[in-house]
């Protein structure tokens, strides 16, 4: 079998390939709006690209290889967006936004990197937004009802997709499970972060995993984080029990954007200093960038877990080894 793929016993779609496609609109037409309901998000137009000078582009975990290339008809390198955690800070800044003010964008990027099985692509499509706070909304709460409002949308729209696809039995939990990585770790000792995930995901349905980035009590990161764009004590992954592929499965990553103290200490803690240099983590630290709280919700990862799809390319086109397409095909899986 392919590694890292899953096929599931006797997994038959519940949907036809042209539902499939009715429904993956309908998803993403009520989860857009539901969203920028709760959130207060205007939708703005994003880049695809952007030059490797500017700095802004997601630089993930810091060892991923971005799309990049130069440009005919002027010397610049430009580069296939990771994600745009820095442009939407960048974005609100430059329109004008006022705190309790914010945008959403659909955010498509490549991540050549990417191990690709049932719930990963290099193709990464998502729901990214932002929105501009005060100071003292940078505390735990304030974050924790920001993932109560998207868990909300989220299960406005299952409800939604329930009444006109009957024959979509699952269901999801609306009130989250708040949990530290450390007191995760504490849990379930021995255990790695994967399994750990899936554990508490099992346990809770709905489960906000905070604190990620940083170094645990046994010298490790649960998962790594970039240092310029989340502060590491002010975000999480937002996770859901898959009962289709009885696994844990994130939908979003988000969380409390850096200030200048988090910044630097991030930096310093990364070994990454030398991006001080570029005029995005210049305006963090002199305060000319606004503070604010954001994140990517997967549109692909939603319309897999509300639809009950076994694989990400049973709801999005991309590229697949050969051998995964045709174990797929034998599994009872439909790529598009």
């Amino acid at each position: 079998m392919s590694k890292g793929l899953t096929v599931p016993n006797g997994y038959k779609s519940a949907l036809t390939l042209r539902e499939t496609q009715h429904a993956i609109k309908y998803i993403k037409d009520v989860f857009q709006q539901a969203l920028s309901f709760a959130l207060t998000l205007d939708r703005v137009t994003a880049p695809l690209i952007v030059t490797t000078a500017s700095g802004i582009n997601d630089d993930l975990n810091g060892v991923e290889r971005k799309v990049d290339f130069t440009i005919k008809e002027f010397d610049t390198h430009a580069e296939v967006v990771q994600s745009l955690a820095k442009w939407k800070r960048m974005a609100l800044y430059r329109y004008g936004y006022k705190p309790g003010e914010g945008i959403y964008t659909d955010m498509n990027a490549i991540r050549r990197d990417d191990n690709v099985d049932n719930i990963h692509s290099i193709f990464v499509d998502q729901w990214d937004w932002e929105k501009v706070i005060t100071r003292d909304q940078r505390t735990t709460d304030f974050l924790k009802d920001a993932v109560k409002s998207i868990v909300k949308a989220i299960c406005y729209t299952k409800r939604k997709v329930s009444l006109r696809y009957p024959v979509l039995k699952g269901t999801v939990k609306e009130e989250p499970f708040f949990i530290t990585t450390e007191e995760l770790l504490k849990m379930y000792p021995g255990r790695t972060p994967k399994e750990r995930e899936r554990l508490i995901a099992k346990e809770h349905g709905t489960v906000f995993i905070m604190n990620i980035g940083g170094a645990l009590s046994d010298g490790k990161p649960h998962d790594g984080r970039a240092p310029d764009y989340d502060d590491w004590q002010l975000n999480g992954d937002l996770i859901f029990w898959n009962e289709v592929l009885q696994d844990s499965f994130e939908v979003s990553s988000m969380g409390i954007r850096v200030d200048e103290k988090s910044l630097a200490s991030q930096l310093a803690i990364a070994g990454a200093e030398d991006r001080m240099r570029f005029d995005y983590h210049k305006m963090i630290a002199d305060g000319t960038l606004p503070l604010t709280i954001g994140g990517g919700i997967g549109q692909s990862r939603l319309c897999m877990l509300l639809l009950e799809k076994a694989h990400i390319g049973e709801v999005q086109v991309s590229v697949w080894p050969e051998d995964m397409a045709k174990e797929c095909a034998e599994g009872g899986i439909t790529l598009l």
